[in-house]
């Protein structure tokens, strides 16, 4: 799943580079990103959150109560009743920024982002299916080649920039619009990609009315405040970027790269984790198996900690040679280098916090529990508007990131509280202990790292693209080792645990 997460997180980044030399972080690339980002939070929010956490328990459990006849018709009923909603919903909106188009008179870059919001729009619906297939395929126990799916959304966004692009126009302003094309088309691949794996295990769709049906009743009863309870980052994203675009045109773009960066191991570990274990949890739950549900939410958390640890420590003390490896081409200059990485190292200490809020809600959904997560999620998205209006006119990106760090650490302070006293027994003196001393071998590997970058940029410098790639991976490999050493002396159960499932797969590999 990993492995799978990261072959799309990595094309995804492809794909940031290109855009980065393509638009930098002009005004023009931040109303393209703020356009994008409303459709796409519902990827964030039903992709990876809101509707395959309140689809699945469902679908699990009408598979071991009810048959599978009665589980794909479930499915069935779902999905006939979200692309009409969401159809509905798409119309209203492109319908409402026609409208508003017509009748008043925007700023420039105002305009262009609702013209690119409108011709983007229709991207939820793709997305909204390809979550419930995505779902469906992970309920059955797959879960490789769905990852990949997300794969093809970045190789036909490449596409746009570099084929489609140079035939809309001469002005940056005309070309975007290629980009936006290629958003709808990578939402159609996508979809069309999970497809082929669900006819393998007997599902076919037929139409199935969703009105009245007791499992659409039931999806959206859990789906609407599940929707604000698993997602408090992307909606803090989109909130801070939306003032930030306000006050200055380029901070939303500039904001994005390093978002783009801290999904990498987001996505890889985080998102990976918390896709594997909602339908294992929903099951043990189903089961009445409480015991095993906290031991597994607890070695979760463990791994995830372990590796996220390292990856935070890296991204701080290496911000600013990474961007400046990954990005600075083209339009993408040093001032925007400077400023990206300050942002990824505001960004960076929140990591840990942005993967565990995805695991923890997904505990509360497997436990048939919506509204804990969604009043937790509510507190925080208001702290973050509060930490944004007070951080983002004088700090730019670097305030939209510690407003998204701060109000993290909340969700996962609260979160953590509630699981506690909704499980009884749920003791993680051991879950701690260990998570202490990964921290502080992630500390000792940074200050390391940290060195070799000062040694390296005064003695070798960043002239050429080898110096620049020696400058990430030589400080970054050496920190990561002593961090694999640390942890294995100090008997880190995640280190053992993930070194030996990497020898068993050596094995199986030979």
């Amino acid at each position: 799943m990993a492995l799978a997460t990261l072959t799309s997180r990595v094309l995804g980044l492809v794909r940031e580079i290109v855009y980065a030399n393509f638009m930098g972080n002009s005004a023009v690339a931040s109303a393209f990103t703020l356009a994008f980002q409303i459709p796409n939070l519902f990827r964030r929010l039903l992709g990876e959150g809101a509707l395959t956490a309140a689809f699945i328990p469902i679908f699990k459990n009408k598979e071991v109560n009810e048959g599978e006849d009665a589980m794909w018709r479930a499915a069935n009923a779902v999905i006939s009743g979200l692309v009409i909603a969401a159809s509905v919903v798409t119309l209203i909106v492109m319908l409402a920024i026609s409208v508003a188009l017509m009748v008043h008179s925007f700023e420039p870059e105002t305009s262009l982002m609702l013209r690119l919001l409108r011709l983007m729009f229709p991207y939820m619906i793709a997305v909204c299916l390809t979550a419930v297939l995505i779902g469906m395929v992970n309920a059955r126990g797959h879960f490789f080649l769905p990852a990949l799916g997300a794969a093809m959304l970045n190789i036909v966004m490449i596409a746009s920039v570099i084929w489609l692009a140079p035939r809309m126009g001469e002005r940056l302003d005309q070309q975007i619009f290629a980009l936006g094309i290629g958003v709808l088309a990578a939402g159609v691949a996508q979809a069309l990609f999970q497809w082929p794996g669900l006819r393998r295990e007997g599902f076919h769709y037929h139409w199935v009315s969703p009105w009245h049906n007791e499992t659409v009743r039931e999806v959206v009863k859990k789906m609407i405040p599940g929707s604000i309870g698993v997602a408090a980052f992307q909606l803090n994203v989109l909130v801070t970027g939306s003032m930030s675009f306000y006050f200055d045109k380029t901070t939303l773009s500039t904001f994005n790269y390093s978002v783009r960066l801290m999904e990498l191991p987001q996505g890889m570990f985080g998102i990976s984790l918390a896709t594997f274990l909602l339908p294992t949890l929903s099951q043990l739950a189903a089961q009445k198996n409480f015991p095993q549900f906290k031991l597994t939410l607890k070695q979760g958390l463990s791994y995830l900690s372990f590796v996220n640890l390292i990856a935070a420590a890296m991204a701080f003390v290496l911000a600013e040679p990474i961007v400046r490896l990954i990005f600075q081409h083209g339009k993408f200059g040093p001032s925007a280098t400077g400023r990206v990485s300050l942002a990824l190292m505001c960004l960076a200490p929140g990591l840990l916090m942005f993967s565990m809020n995805n695991i923890l809600a997904r505990a509360f959904f497997a436990l048939n529990d919506i509204k804990t997560p969604m009043k937790v999620s509510i507190v925080c998205v208001i702290l973050n508007l509060i930490f944004g209006l007070w951080l983002v006119r004088g700090y730019r990106e670097a305030g939209l990131a510690t407003a998204n760090t701060l109000s993290a650490l909340f969700n996962v302070w609260l979160l953590t509280f509630a699981l506690r006293k909704k499980l009884s027994g749920m003791e993680a003196v051991d879950l701690w202990r260990n998570m202490a001393a990964s921290l502080a071998a992630a500390v000792l590997a940074g200050e390391v790292a940290y060195c070799l970058r000062v040694y390296w940029e005064l003695h070798v410098g960043h002239a050429t693209f080898s110096h620049r790639l020696g400058e990430v991976f030589v400080p970054m490999t050496v920190g990561g080792l002593l961090y694999l050493g640390v942890t294995l002396w100090l008997k880190v159960p995640g280190a053992h645990d993930i070194l030996g499932m990497l020898g068993k797969r050596v094995k199986v590999l030979k």
